[in-house]
């Protein structure tokens, strides 16, 4: 099996996803459709039961995003920099399961590079990429000898982890003298100059409660300007109040909430989203950390000191480097690797 048996196969793949975007079966699709178009209908509902945070919409959402990423020529325009000469490896991968097929990029990267994939799926995702499995080997046969689900990961020549940084020391632990790539706690941070336009707040929403804050690409930091008046983002963000109608989230809330206000500590809140200025940004969920600053040379100091630990950064005026726009954190392209780690390139050179 060649690249090009390899980019077809997942182009294919990205096909049968977007169905569930149009909600429109594609008559090109129709032996696929037979043997899986219900079952993974059926997977979604029980994903949604399964864990609650995963909600239908967020399911799609997800969808959606690899979908688009899956085009043919969104893949040839990954791969072209790399050459995937070497001998096959098995590596081993442990998936994260913080928000729907996060760990969908590192199963594509693996297989699409030409290497086996033995992955241990999380407890709290593990249905959509085993039936996505399924998929992609009922379309290319000959990735049955390429994709294995395993609990533990013995016989493998290398890794590719994501945890938290205390999951990190266990990996490096037992993984730490084969090839790897760890991934540890990561934030995201936006930075406000007050010029922002209601659309630009309301994009930043979306960064901020795109499934309900959970992934490391979600905002939870912000630099705004000295004296700030944070009613135009509050006034912007109304419409993404509906994240309270989850148990979950509403839980995290309304802890949140009682803990400051018995520690008689300030914080502003709008019902579904609680702002409280603190230097730390491993803020908790439903809370959001800021700073005020008053000069941006000061943030850029701050960005580039801490680089290592921000995942993505927001700005909407261009002077910070490898910032992107507001509403875009969780629209990743397939080279927007995570840790700023480049996958391929690791692969490649195995």
């Amino acid at each position: 099996m060649n690249i090009t048996n390899r980019v077809n196969a997942f182009s294919s793949l990205g096909s049968f996803l977007k169905q569930f975007v149009t909600k429109t079966k594609a008559p090109e699709l129709t032996n696929l459709n037979n043997k899986f178009y219900e079952e993974f209908l059926l997977v979604i509902d029980q994903t949604e039961i399964y864990n609650r945070w995963f909600i239908k919409e967020n399911i799609i959402q997800a969808i959606e995003a690899w979908s688009e990423n899956l085009s043919k020529e969104q893949l040839q325009k990954w791969i072209s920099p790399y050459s995937f000469k070497n001998i096959p490896k098995k590596i081993g991968v442990i998936q994260a399961g913080n928000i729907p097929l996060v760990g969908f990029h590192d199963f594509l990267s693996v297989l699409i590079s030409g290497h086996v994939f033995i992955g241990k799926a999380s407890s709290k995702d593990n249905k959509l990429p085993k039936i996505i499995s399924k998929i992609l080997i009922e379309i290319e046969p000959r990735f049955n000898e390429k994709i294995f689900w395993e609990d533990r990961l013995n016989d493998i020549d290398a890794i590719i982890a994501t945890g938290s940084d205390n999951s990190s020391r266990y990996f490096e632990y037992y993984f730490g003298k084969k090839p790897n790539i760890i991934r540890k706690n990561r934030s995201s941070w936006a930075v406000i100059t007050g010029r922002e336009s209601e659309k630009d707040l309301y994009n930043l929403g979306k960064d901020i409660f795109a499934y309900y804050g959970l992934g490391c690409r979600n905002i939870s930091k912000l630099f705004v300007p000295d004296n700030y008046d944070f009613k135009p983002l509050f006034e912007a963000i109304e419409p993404f109040q509906k994240v309270y109608n989850n148990n979950k989230y509403a839980n995290n809330y309304d802890y949140n909430q009682s803990v400051y206000l018995m520690n008689l500590e300030k914080f502003l809140q709008n019902g579904f989203l609680i702002l409280k200025e603190e230097i730390g940004h491993h803020s908790p969920l439903s809370v959001i950390y800021y700073e005020q600053y008053s000069k941006i040379e000061t943030v850029q100091s701050r960005i580039e000191n801490q680089r290592n630990e921000i995942q993505c950064i927001c700005y909407s005026d261009g002077e910070i480097s490898d910032s992107i726009p507001f509403g875009e954190t969780q629209e990743p392209k397939l080279w927007d690797y995570a840790d700023q780690i480049d996958t391929l390139k690791f692969l490649s050179e195995l």
